[in-house]
């Protein structure tokens, strides 16, 4: 393996060898793909079934519950996977078996019937399992003689997993909302097929490195934590033997079984009406969270007991560790809604539509955005081209084709936006008093009567006793209209308040889908009255790129500050990173504080709550994974991973639960008051982890 690693730093790009571009590139289409699918889901789930781009129609506390245990089984699945890969697979071949696994998932959620949706999501969560530890144990391989150039590989690594993720949600969920979803699902699967023969066509390149199973399990946070891990390793020779008893064995199970259980259960029990845990229910309390707690209670036996069996020093860090993983299920909880409920608000309540001059601004900035880093990327590929093309001719020409294609998409959709104008369009509506629950008709803040007005599709039934009017909407599509043409609008969001233009391809699918619902078709026929200006409609999916790009533009002030003298301790870190997020859900509360029924929040206030949960994010991301090797000892390792992972993946199903409350909190109270639970919370942990800082300082025993 060495004259493997020593071939591989003959071919250097950009200062590293030439295959860590290739694992760039691999994780590149892989979180493509992830976050393609992911930041379309919930909003697929949740939209109206008829209308310009029709979805399921579910709740948005059954899309969450859905939603919930795919990310929760996501952490779960890859401690699974990277023992397979350990013992039997091998890192390359795993790599592999996840991605061909993943891209049979993507493409059985483009089908988009009920069994595929379920069946596809099944098998992402199986093909994570394998590809998500393995990567980067390929890269512990291939530095195991250069570790002093190892952060700058997983910093580069990095960058393709952003990278990855801000084309994905960007171009995947651009193509959903425009175009339809099965094409959205669909692109993802695309890139996440030919990522993986990519890497396969570049095994050549790698000779054995993570071809064979290691004999032996290294830890990779071990070598890359800093002058710390020696003084562990000799800690751990000292350390007794403690190996896992009977009861230990039963705890496990029990646990892991409930929690599975669970974890299949909630969407079961509120989608098909089908509850595993229902003996567990008392009183209003579901049997599923009763079940879950007494798995709590069995798992903390189980740890609090295998601590107890160590010495006073490595019990007092490990400890500090499980400390640390318990503010972790904080942080992912309120970070994650961002696959949630922060979906369902920029679609339903921001102000998405811009015009005129603002419509170009936001074009112009939207192709800086988007060309600059494709124009970096691609100039990557180049080196690697020359530098490989001889080695792995059949992995450069995929890559090619990669990119070409993405240019393709990405020069479609700039065109398409700056080509979209705004038309007047009229339409009749049935006037009616907007009344409250009591029967009374509403007023506005000025004290004038509320009204409702209901479109007339061609299944409305109108009578003599309707009072029929005429309404003036907006639609904005790049295509040329001209005054006085007859049109077919449907609307584009759940409240109908938008439209759509519908083409003869969307006109039928919808008439269809009525019919096999038996609804009315929601069709309206309208009128072209006036030619606007240039408008855009920003999409659902757009801003949760910012994550991403925030990541990106503020990693390396982040990595400075915590190289320099002021870095602070893990405590500090953490109760930054929960409070800055909690004051993003504060901005958000304080814009959406005070709307009514139809009025939309401008879209400022969702950039900036994406800008402070990444600035949160960069604060504690950095604590979490490292202190598993300076604090645990070796043989417990595999166990605090594992317990890690439960934490994040916790956090994750915990987001959705809550997310998918946002309309029942912001029905029963407000919108408002919906986003300062995840202020409160998420700032009131960061003070109590703050106030803990002496504590743990004193638990970790001179480990920083």
């Amino acid at each position: 393996m060495n004259t493997d690693i020593e071939n591989l730093f003959k071919d250097k790009v950009l200062g590293h060898p030439a295959g860590l571009f290739v694992l760039f590139f691999t994780e590149m289409w892989e979180r493509f793909s992830f976050y393609g699918m992911r930041v379309l889901l919930v909003n697929f789930l949740t939209m109206a079934a008829i209308g310009y781009n029709p979805g399921w129609e579910w709740t948005v506390e059954n899309a969450g519950a859905l939603f919930g245990t795919y990310a929760m089984l996501l952490y779960i699945t890859p401690i699974i996977g990277g023992w397979l890969a350990d013992k039997y697979t091998g890192y390359r071949n795993a790599v592999i078996i996840g991605s061909l696994i993943m891209t049979a998932g993507h493409a059985s959620m483009a089908i988009e019937t009920e069994f595929s949706l379920y069946f596809g999501l099944f098998l992402l969560v199986i093909g994570t399992g394998f590809f998500k530890p393995t990567m980067t144990s390929i890269i512990s391989d291939m530095y195991k003689k250069n570790p002093e150039k190892k952060d700058g590989a997983y910093t580069i690594y990095y960058m393709g997993v952003n990278a990855g993720a801000f084309f994905g949600m960007m171009l995947c969920g651009y193509l959903a909302e425009k175009v339809g979803w099965a094409y959205g699902f669909g692109l993802a699967g695309v890139f996440m097929l030919l990522g993986t023969i990519q890497f396969w066509l570049s095994g050549p390149l790698f000779g054995k490195i993570g071809a064979k199973p290691a004999k032996a399990i290294e830890v990779d946070t071990v070598e890359a934590s800093t002058s710390e891990a020696p003084k562990v390793a000799v800690e751990d020779e000292e350390e007794r033997p403690n190996p896992f008893t009977t009861l230990d064995k039963v705890l496990i199970i029990i646990s892991s079984v409930i929690g599975l259980g669970y974890a299949i259960n909630d969407p079961m029990s509120k989608i098909a009406g089908i509850d595993m845990f229902s003996f567990f229910q008392i009183g209003d309390f579901e049997g599923q969270y009763t079940a879950v707690l007494f798995a709590l209670v069995l798992f903390l036996i189980l740890v609090i007991g295998r601590i107890l069996r160590y010495t006073a020093v490595v019990r007092d860090r490990m400890i500090a560790f499980i400390i640390f993983a318990f503010f972790t299920v904080f942080f992912w909880m309120s970070f994650e809604q961002g696959a949630s409920s922060l979906v369902i608000f920029a679609r339903d309540n921001v102000d998405r539509m811009l015009s005129g001059s603002a419509a170009t601004i936001f074009n112009v900035i939207n192709t800086l955005l988007t060309v600059i880093p494709l124009i970096i990327i691609s100039y990557v590929l180049v080196i690697l081209w020359k530098k490989t093309f001889t080695k792995i001719p059949g992995s450069n020409i995929v890559l090619v084709i990669c990119f070409l294609f993405m240019w393709g998409i990405v020069g479609w959709m700039l065109n398409r936006d700056f080509n979209t104008v705004a038309y007047d369009v009229t339409y009749s509506a049935i006037k009616t008093a907007d009344v409250d629950a009591s029967g009374k008709q509403k007023v506005d803040a000025d004290g004038k009567l509320q009204f409702l007005y209901i479109p007339v599709s061609e299944n409305t039934k109108v009578d003599a006793n309707h009072e029929i009017v005429t309404r003036t909407t907006s639609i904005a599509e790049p295509l040329t209209f001209n005054v006085g043409d007859k049109l077919h609008i449907a609307p584009k969001n759940n409240d109908g308040t938008e439209f759509g233009f519908l083409d003869a391809e969307r006109l039928e699918a919808t008439k269809e889908q009525a019919v096999i619902l038996n609804r009315d078709n929601g069709v309206v026929a309208a009128t072209v009255t006036h030619v606007r200006d240039k408008e855009v409609e920003i999409t659902v999916s757009w801003f949760s790129i910012l994550n991403s790009f925030f990541i990106i533009v503020f990693a390396s002030f982040f990595s400075k500050w915590w190289e320099s003298k002021y870095n602070p301790s893990a405590a500090t870190k953490y109760a930054l990173g929960l409070s800055i997020m909690g004051l993003g859900f504060g901005l958000l509360a304080f814009g959406a504080a005070g709307i009514v029924d139809g009025v939309k929040v401008s879209m400022i206030w969702l950039i900036l709550a994406y800008l402070f949960h990444t600035l949160g994010e960069l604060c504690l991301s950095p604590v979490g994974l490292s202190y598993v090797s300076k604090l645990v000892p070796g043989r417990m390792i595999a166990l605090m991973f594992g317990m890690w992972y439960l934490a994040i993946a916790i956090g994750n199903k915990l987001a959705a639960v809550l997310g998918g409350q946002i309309e029942n909190i912001t029905k029963e109270y407000s919108l408002s008051t919906f986003f300062l639970i995840f202020t409160i919370v998420p700032v009131i942990a960061g003070l109590l982890i703050f106030f803990l800082n002496p504590v743990l300082k004193k638990l970790m025993h001179g480990v920083r």
